[in-house]
């Protein structure tokens, strides 16, 4: 056991008003200030945010406005990052990250499971690999964009551990992240396929071994992917505009489904089950095996067809009709669907909006969701293209009031964890599982507690400023008293001794920061306030708070320097208090938890 770092009575008093400002972030608080991009009240004229947003801008005029571009495109921006960016340029920076290989997840799961057998036979990797293989990537792999895009897709496209038959099978779900690092940046249709033929899927949302309807027992296809498919993967609830406006007739929302579409879709996933030596023995569809003889990687190739239990009649959804079939052919049908809910027009703003609000702002203009959904159809429904053009539009560089986002609690971590350079003892990462809402995140990585991910992209707190403003903050849903406390406990423990879980064979937490430049700027208050405002606030901390951190820091007394041993360890230690303070006050205000 470690003991529970404290903080100086002299930050309690600022530490409280800020955690309590965590609770009401974009409620009494607002919403903190922006880097040092352009105004959107400098804009032309119009309304709602980045109404006439000036022409996007290639190169970054500050390290600020770079940092804050790699703030959308990363898990937190790095000093050699923001280098390489102010060297290239935003479009180039994007090139040169889609060109990098694919680091794999399930690699690094099945090189963990081999070390963990052969260290103790009998036992095996776990979920905590997968963990381990997510942060390793997010805080030192180079092909960032790839990885935040695959866990921006990872909370549109859901599957959880929490659920039994997913979180029994790590080594698929890291399987899952490779295939969404992989499809996330091709084409959608081939993306949606993959994520509807993929085993976990089939599990999670039971179309696995679904059958096709038997009158003499009453029995009909289960229904539960076809309604998420549409629902939540491809089309949504209402008809979209091209800009995301939701069209209507006679003032009320026009549906894009009903219950005769789910009924007739879920015909098409029927007959579909495990990948097989001895397809298509009715064995293998009931348990992927027949006398002991199963693929060893069937939690995560591609599902089968197996026609014996696919429906043949006429199959009716979303205005197309897959005709009676003469003999059974699931894949016909499966293509028919596919290329059906692919081509249907809410794909591109349905899509794209979720990409925006994952990456850069809640609440984007009309105007950016119909040149994002715009990029994607002229391209042929290429994620890349609309990738590109979430990054590269002008108001992804707009400051506003209304502009930004919540950052969800992996984000935060993930930000000063990188803005730090932390390394790991181990190589591992071991970061572990942050589920707890009051002594960790309150959120894990592929661990969201339903296919509806960790919160709804428009979630309103209701009896917020927000709220007030019709603005969306997806993130809030899992704010509270509880997750704004453990955030504060959490992460001040994090800040004094490190991130993770203990390691024996160096007696200290895995993850360890390097503070020495901070250290350097102690007994330099102003300076290193400004160094952590570079940091972690990208150069945008207002002078109030500055002014505030600095009078808490000042109250921390440095001893007079002596030549004893116990006198030099009192220095250092008041030294190390200053930092963690001013580090900790930075990364629990408003301005902070807020991505402008």
């Amino acid at each position: 056991m470690t003991k529970r770092s404290t903080i100086s009575t002299a930050a309690a008093p600022l530490l409280s008003r800020l955690a309590l400002c965590g609770v009401l972030l974009l409620a009494a608080c607002g919403g903190g200030g922006g880097a040092d991009g352009e105004s959107a009240s400098g804009t032309a004229s119009g309304s709602g945010p980045g109404a006439g947003t000036p022409a996007a801008k290639e190169m970054p005029a500050s390290r600020e406005q770079a940092a804050r571009f790699l703030t959308q495109a990363t898990f937190g921006p790095t000093e050699a990052d923001v280098d390489r960016v102010m060297a290239i340029g935003y479009a180039a920076w994007i090139d040169e990250q889609l060109a990098k290989p694919a680091t794999s997840h399930r690699a690094y799961w099945e090189a963990a499971d081999a070390a963990i057998q052969a260290a103790s036979p009998g036992s095996n990797a776990w979920q905590d690999q997968v963990f381990e293989s997510f942060w390793k990537q997010a805080l030192s792999g180079e092909d960032q964009l790839r990885q935040r895009m695959a866990y921006a897709l990872s909370q549109i496209f859901v599957i959880s551990m929490q659920d039994g038959s997913v979180g029994d099978n790590p080594r698929a779900v890291a399987a899952w992240l490779d295939m969404l690092g992989d499809k996330g940046l091709g084409r959608y249709r081939d993306l949606l396929e993959a994520v509807s033929r993929h085993p976990l899927m089939g599990m999670y949302l039971s179309h696995m071994r679904n059958q096709k309807a038997d009158p003499r027992t009453g029995r009909v296809p289960d229904e539960n992917y076809a309604r998420e498919v549409m629902q939540l993967f491809s089309i949504g609830l209402v008809a979209l505009n091209r800009d995301g406006t939701v069209r209507s007739d006679g003032g009320k929302p026009i549906d894009t489904y009903g219950p005769s579409d789910i009924a007739g879709l879920a015909k098409v996933f029927t007959g579909w089950s495990w990948a097989c030596p001895d397809w298509p023995d009715n064995n293998c569809f009931f348990w992927g095996s027949v006398s002991g003889n199963a693929d060893p990687d069937r939690s995560f190739k591609s599902m089968l067809a197996y026609p014996q239990y696919h429906a043949v009649e006429e199959k009716s959804f979303l205005g197309t009709t897959i005709a009676v079939q003469a003999t059974s052919d699931p894949q016909a049908s499966l293509r028919v669907a596919l290329d059906t809910l692919a081509a249907h027009p809410n794909v591109g703003p349905f899509i794209g909006k979720q990409l925006i609000q994952r990456l850069v702002t809640s609440n984007p203009s009309p105007q950016y969701v119909a040149a994002v959904a715009s990029a994607f159809d002229a391209s042929g429904g290429d994620l890349k293209a609309m990738l590109r053009a979430v990054l590269m539009h002008p108001e992804a560089r707009v400051t506003s009031d209304s502009a930004g986002k919540l950052r969800e609690p992996v984000l935060k971590l993930s930000a000063f964890l990188r803005a730090f350079g932390f390394s790991s003892d181990s190589g591992a990462y071991r970061v572990g599982n942050t589920d707890n809402p009051g002594t960790a995140l309150g959120q894990t990585p592929l661990r969201a507690p339903s296919v509806f991910n960790f919160y709804r992209p428009g979630y309103v707190p209701p009896g917020t400023q927000a709220a007030a403003a019709a603005l969306a903050a997806p993130e809030m849903q899992i704010a509270h008293e509880t997750t704004a406390a453990g955030y504060v406990n959490y992460m001040r423990d994090n800040i004094a001794q490190g991130v993770g879980q203990w390691n024996s064979a160096t007696s200290r937490r895995d993850l360890q920061a390097d503070y020495s430049a901070e250290l350097a700027l102690a007994e330099q208050p102003a300076a290193l306030v400004e160094r952590v405002n570079a940091k972690l606030l990208l150069g945008a901390m207002p002078a109030e708070l500055k002014a505030e951190i600095q009078g808490a820091i000042e109250k921390m007394a440095i001893p007079a320097l002596r030549s004893d041993a116990s006198n030099q360890r009192q220095v250092n230690d008041a030294k190390r208090a200053r930092v963690n303070a001013a580090i900790l006050l930075a990364v629990v205000s408003p301005e902070f938890q807020v991505q402008k």
